[in-house]
């Protein structure tokens, strides 16, 4: 299922109609749903409901998962993390969301547009500290019990702080604690901007925006989204 844009920016798009043309939120909500092709905004978020691919990736996911997560900006893949997060809370498992990225304000907008999916979003343990790298993220998940998923929005900015390791040990420290603890690490990644000018159908491991140098290898899976699309491979 494809749109012409994300939902969470469809949703902007209908504010604006409705303040600019003066017609209630739910009619401008429907005429964009039109637009795209659906007989009303109801419908639309139906049919997004079932597309989504969280709940498959989930299942799909071992005991000892290093995922990286890559799309070019714009394409779904902060919600897609927070969503999966929300699939494994309602499953029983801890749900931890460590952002570099985003302020709280900012995530529990983004929380909002996943809509009824993120009625479990009230168990998230949500991180924004300036200190996150890769022992925070560990340090924080040996204090939880039982099964866990972290997603880490996002891996290049765990370079960016000096006093830190260099990204290449943090994806090494990362691999070892979710293999030997049964953690799920998900790590949302960048993609190099020269995709876009090569006209490729999806990006893969040679796309990903590196700084410096990283054993990709170390990864278990992937999941790669491109204009609504999304491919969920193991490594190796």
């Amino acid at each position: 299922m494809r749109l012409s844009a994300p939902v969470f920016r469809l949703k902007r798009r209908a504010k604006l109609l409705s303040r600019t043309e003066g017609i209630p939120l739910h009619a401008a909500l429907d005429r964009l749903a039109a637009e795209e092709g659906f007989r009303s905004w109801s419908h639309l978020s139906t049919k997004l409901a079932e597309a989504r691919p969280a709940r498959r990736i989930l299942d799909a996911l071992t005991p000892g998962d290093l995922v990286l997560l890559g799309a070019r900006p714009g394409h779904g893949k902060t919600l897609l993390g927070l969503e999966l997060l929300c699939e494994a809370l309602g499953e029983g498992w801890a749900g931890l969301f460590f952002t570099l990225d985003y302020t709280e304000a900012d995530v529990h907008r983004r929380l909002v547009d996943l809509g009824p999916v993120a009625k479990t979003a009230d168990r998230l343990i949500l991180d924004t500290s300036d200190a996150i790298c890769a022992d925070h993220v560990i340090g924080r998940l040996a204090q939880v019990d039982g099964p866990a998923l972290a997603v880490i929005d996002y891996l290049q900015l765990l370079d960016q702080d000096r006093r830190h390791p260099p990204l290449g040990q943090q994806v090494e420290a990362l691999s070892a604690y979710a293999r030997t603890s049964g953690a799920v690490i998900v790590a949302i990644s960048q993609i190099d901007r020269r995709f876009d000018l090569a006209g490729d159908g999806m990006p893969g491991l040679g796309d990903v925006r590196l700084p410096n140098p990283v054993d990709l290898t170390l990864f278990t899976r992937t999941c790669f989204l491109h204009d609504g699309a999304v491919r969920v491979e193991r490594t190796g």
